[in-house]
């Protein structure tokens, strides 16, 4: 009998490819070989609340030409599973000696929304640049993150098995991107919001060292993990609205899906509002906090991206909402309180911007502060650590403000499009002007540079330095890129008086 090759063509002209599960059979695309829903776990609806596994051979040639279900959550997706340990690839080519960057990418939605099966995350503009793309859904929210281990020793995973996932999908890659053209030794991680925290996470990780090379953080960042008491007590409150007793989980294996996401609607014992699910300290998978009291040092060899974007929360608080609705130098404090992270008083934070930007609208000056003084400070504590440690480490910043919504700025999530080249996509906020295009291709230009080598500079292009705390050098992507010393440094001076709490610790 011949031994097929690894890669073969079917009879349509697509490409078969050859894993150590089995044959699949992907699409050709624009001079691109695709392959969506590919399974690299089984089904994790069999498995409630412990680890993954990897997925049982097949014999015949599987289809992967169609994403596959998202995971259940509370946000919209078209469809969903918990059957959902799939990823999908983009690559120039499946030649093994080829060997491409890869570039691995974790979607955001924190720990409990969200899906790579986006519009946004397609990866054929990065793949057009000779690399190889690969973007992986794993479990999520109660599904991924429930906290059980201190109840009910069958669940000695739980808590971290969404972490989990993303270990076995990096493992299938180490075991099988050759066969799609891929370096197993050069495996990028980049992921935004969520996806930068789950990143950070595995930094820490044992189980998740030497799968991955290099890492960027986009928007994302987990300086500490959920502490097992305060996770037992999210626990608790998702039980009690379940009516699961904590000495009976078995309801729990077999409780329609639906309902364990209608659990997610307890109040949130710690924070207030929905219950927060992200990963444990549970000393099992995870034994330090990814980020404090410092970096962890499995992470520093790693060259590392760390980015925010200039207005985050102008995505997020609604500038019709009822927080803006009526503002000004009255209520100003008092509406911004709330969404603040850091416990300062807030008539002093503005009077402290008035001072400094005495143009700046009550308007300005309320998403500036809420952006500092919530969603940039572990960024800023995450690469300070970094650079104590003289670990490999560059930062940017995004300015580029979107020219089709002009109120939101540069809010969160605008860098998905502008580094995956998906201007046109839907849902992107950057149109496809002349001036997004410029920072995309600034964007994408480092993003690259990083895959293949670990270090965004190269080429024609400026110099990009290390971030330090003498300089603390930030590339700022805009229509004209370029690098900027401490940029906001009075901003972040003022925040770093108090000590930044991560939310969901």
């Amino acid at each position: 009998m011949a031994i097929l090759p690894a890669t073969a063509w079917a009879a349509s002209g697509d490409p078969v490819v050859t894993t150590r599960s089995g044959r699949i059979r992907g699409t050709r695309e624009a001079g691109l070989q695709v392959f969506r829903g590919v399974r690299y776990g089984q089904d994790s609806g069999l498995r409630r609340f412990r680890a993954p596994v990897a997925p049982e051979p097949w014999r015949d040639i599987r289809p992967a030409t169609a994403y596959a279900p998202s995971c259940p959550q509370r946000a919209r997706q078209d469809a969903t599973s918990e059957d959902c340990l799939f990823l999908n690839i983009w690559t120039p080519g499946t030649e093994r000696r080829a060997r491409r960057p890869v570039m691995l990418y974790i979607h955001g939605g924190a720990y409990s929304n969200g899906s790579v099966v986006d519009p946004l995350n397609d990866g054929r503009h990065l793949a057009a640049q000779d690399v190889v793309v690969v973007t992986v859904n794993h479990r999520l929210n109660a599904l991924g993150y429930l906290y059980l281990a201190r109840l009910d020793p069958r669940f000695a995973d739980s808590g971290n098995v969404g972490q989990l996932d993303l270990v076995l999908a990096l493992q299938w890659v180490r075991d099988n991107i050759a066969s799609f053209g891929g370096d197993p030794a050069n495996i990028l991680v980049f992921g935004q919001s969520g996806g930068g925290a789950k990143i950070a996470t595995m930094m820490a990780m044992p189980a998740a060292k030497g799968l991955f090379h290099r890492a960027i953080t986009m928007s994302g960042q987990q300086v500490t993990a959920s502490g097992p008491l305060n996770a037992s007590r999210r626990t608790a409150a998702y039980l009690e609205r379940l009516r699961v007793s904590p000495g009976d989980l078995a309801p729990l294996l077999t409780m329609p899906v639906e309902r364990l996401i209608d659990g997610l609607e307890a109040e949130d014992p710690i924070l207030g509002g929905g219950l927060y699910m992200g990963p444990v300290l549970d000393m099992r998978w995870l034994q330090r906090h990814p980020f404090w009291p410092d970096a962890a040092p499995q992470g520093n060899a790693l060259p590392m991206m760390l980015g925010n974007m200039l207005d985050e929360t102008r995505a997020f608080i609604d500038p019709d909402g009822p927080l803006l609705r009526g503002l000004d130098w009255s209520n100003l404090a008092d509406r911004m309180a709330g969404q603040l992270r850091m416990d300062l008083l807030p008539a002093w934070i503005v009077a402290q911007y008035r001072v400094h930007h005495p143009d700046w609208s009550a308007e300005r000056i309320f998403y500036a502060a809420t952006t500092a003084g919530r969603s940039w400070p572990g960024q800023v504590i995450e690469a300070e650590a970094r650079a104590r440690a003289d670990a490999p480490t560059w930062v940017y910043q995004v300015d580029f403000q979107s020219p089709t919504e002009p109120r939101r700025g540069a809010p969160h999530g605008m860098d998905i499009a502008l580094s995956f080249g998906t201007l046109d996509a839907q849902g992107s906020l950057t149109g496809t002007g002349v001036g997004a295009r410029a920072a995309s291709a600034a964007m994408m230009a480092r993003f690259l540079a990083f895959a293949r080598r670990g270090d965004p500079n190269g080429g024609a292009m400026a110099a990009w330095p290390q971030y330090r705390l003498d300089q603390r050098a930030t590339m700022i992507f805009d229509a004209q890129s370029r690098v900027t010393n401490n940029p906001r440094g009075w901003e972040r001076e003022m925040f770093a008086r108090v000590p930044y709490i991560q939310p969901g610790s």
